[in-house]
């Protein structure tokens, strides 16, 4: 639906017709105010969403990549199964690493409950350069059930998937692939990093991936600036 068949935002405002008990009159309005923002907002994520969609094919994936799963050695085309597309979250826990990275396993324990959902439209894997021993030591005592852990024992992937610094050390990374016409091809990858970040903002994608910071944009405290996820508190 192209942007000129929309209802303007102030309009469907009107319909909505929240009331709370007790608020004041100050408080509707700015509430009101803010709820067109936030239809904009919908509307800019569905919009970038579609551009997404329409991307011309990406660059085709010519290595055979070799990980080792749960199960055993697989090949990246075995990371599809029998689905057309794979999405490939970039997990930092290198072997260097005493543990994993406390943001990257905040983003996957949530992730965890969503696998069964998520893979009944495409593939997921979660790549990291550990010993598969380590990830699923890991994966057990984190209480995860679902997440599809694979290691990059080579580091082969995540050097030419971005899962890696110039240094070496770990980097997430978030990407998707797709295998179409017998031809696998890189499709979109998260590309918001440091260069791209705002004054007094993490570096952050759009829409972002971590229902953490979902939950607690919505709040008045918001994220923060000196608080992030531990392993244990």
């Amino acid at each position: 639906m192209t942007g000129s068949s929309l209802i303007p935002a102030a309009e469907l405002v009107k319909k909505a017709g929240f009331r709370y008990p007790n608020e004041s009159r100050e408080y509707r309005d700015a509430r009101n105010a803010l709820l067109v923002e936030e239809i904009e907002l919908r509307r800019q994520i569905e919009r970038v969403a579609e551009l997404r969609r329409a991307l011309p094919d990406g660059g085709e994936v010519t290595r055979d990549y070799d990980f080792i799963g749960e199960k055993g050695p697989v090949n990246f085309a075995g990371l599809f199964g029998d689905k057309q597309t794979l999405v490939v979250y970039s997990y930092m826990y290198g072997p260097q690493r005493e543990k994993p990275c406390p943001m990257c396993t905040s983003l996957l324990s949530a992730w965890d409950g969503e696998v069964p959902d998520i893979t009944q439209r495409v593939a997921l894997a979660v790549v990291a350069r550990s010993p598969i021993e380590r990830l699923v030591a890991f994966k057990k005592q984190r209480g995860w059930h679902y997440l599809p852990l694979f290691s990059d024992t080579s580091g082969e992937f995540s050097r030419d998937y971005h899962g890696l610094t110039k240094d070496g050390g770990d980097d997430a990374a978030f990407n998707v692939f797709t295998r179409r016409s017998g031809k696998i091809r890189h499709f979109w990858s998260g590309e918001m990093d440091g260069s791209t970040a705002d004054p007094g903002q993490d570096p952050r994608g759009a829409p972002d991936l971590m229902p953490l910071w979902t939950v607690l944009d919505v709040t008045p405290e918001g994220r923060g600036t000196d608080w992030y996820p531990k392993l244990n508190y």
